[in-house]
């Protein structure tokens, strides 16, 4: 795939600016969207369906309404009194943003040539402890016991195939546009801290499909193109390939994530092999419509904060900000809530200028 050109024409470089701006406007939208109902073991699909319903808000075109009972207030994550529609004045805090501050700030530090040893580093230095989850909180204690990578995600870390990695792979995506292997190989040296396996194919996997997002004719062509950068008998393929013959074939939303839930059963909701499932059928069903593409990844259920986000940065960067409805953009008030140390309020605007000067300097 061709390198999107970031020198040449004011047209170019304008355009550019936007569809970054709209992968970071998408990516906190998304997040905020699925905030409310993340807990996959308690928010199926029906239950999200049947809440929207009771709140008279199907089909979904906004932030989520807030609580009609006190048993669906008390069913939600506390952070709803900030995520819902009517109460949002800036993005709420959360690792799936901090991560693509912390990548960003990774990229300004040491350049396109970081170790993985140096993501650990930076990890102690700006994260909180105890705002990490499952794997990155399994690979921090490690990494504050004095182990090294590889051995940070394989000692004493069940959770190494799960979405973590893939939820810090984004910022790889935005600065390197219509570059999807080297933003794959990027986010493998990120994920490898903490990953193994499926884990470390996802963080690949989701940075290709952002990068292809920018030079790609449509949400198809982003996904195939993400496909070229994992093995192809790898189970992250497999399903994703999975999803788009169902979609292929016709069948519905509904049907299609039912066909993969009962392929993908056993696993666990924050597992990367069903999460990656319902971010494609997100893309494919919402067919590039901004509104669409993240409405319906997070009522596809399981880890709807972080689906959210990363179909909402897909979807950003193939539309770019100035296409993204108002009624997402304009609650956030420019202004990211963050856990890393230095960047909380920052503006969005401005970890987007600074996410396109990296861009700049891309081979």
């Amino acid at each position: 795939m061709t390198t999107v050109d970031t020198h040449v024409g004011t047209d170019v470089g304008t355009r550019l600016d936007d569809r970054i701006l709209g992968g970071w406007l998408g990516r906190i939208a998304g997040n905020m969207l699925g905030k409310p109902v993340e807990q996959g073991d308690h928010w199926t699909r029906e239950r999200i369906d049947g809440y929207l319903r009771r709140a008279a808000a199907l089909p979904l075109d906004d932030y989520l309404p807030g609580p009609v009972s006190e048993s669906d207030a008390f069913a939600l994550r506390p952070e709803w009194r900030s995520c819902v529609r009517g109460r949002i004045h800036g993005s709420c805090r959360d690792d799936d943003v901090d991560y693509a501050i912390l990548g960003l700030h990774l990229l300004e530090t040491h350049g396109f040539g970081f170790t993985t040893e140096q993501v650990g580093e930076l990890w102690l230095l700006r994260l909180p402890y105890l705002q990490t989850f499952t794997a990155e909180r399994a690979a921090y204690r490690n990494l504050a016991n004095g182990l090294k990578p590889p051995l940070t995600a394989t000692y004493d870390n069940p959770y190494q195939e799960w979405i973590g990695a893939l939820i810090r792979a984004d910022i790889f995506g935005w600065v390197c546009p219509g570059a999807p292997r080297r933003a794959a190989s990027l986010a493998r040296r990120d994920a490898v801290l903490s990953h193994t396996g499926n884990g470390v194919y996802g963080a690949m996997w989701a940075a290709a499909l952002v990068s292809a997002a920018f030079t790609a004719p449509g949400v198809r062509a982003a996904v195939d193109t993400a496909l070229t950068v994992i093995p192809a008998s790898s189970r992250l393929a497999r399903t994703v390939r999975r999803v788009l013959s169902l979609y292929d074939s016709r069948l519905g939303w509904e049907d299609t994530l039912d066909a993969v839930h009962e392929e993908t059963a056993g696993l666990h909701w924050i597992h990367t092999i069903p999460n990656a499932a319902v971010i494609t059928a997100g893309l494919l069903y919402g067919g590039g419509d901004f509104t669409r593409t993240i409405t319906l990844t997070v009522r596809g259920g399981l880890d709807t904060d972080s689906n959210g986000a990363t179909a909402g940065s897909v979807a950003g960067v193939l539309c770019g900000a100035a296409a993204i409805p108002p009624q997402w953009k304009d609650p956030l008030e420019n202004t990211v809530r963050s856990a890393v140390f230095g960047f909380d309020g920052a503006r969005i605007s401005e970890l987007a200028a600074r996410t396109r000067a990296l861009a700049e300097h891309i081979a």
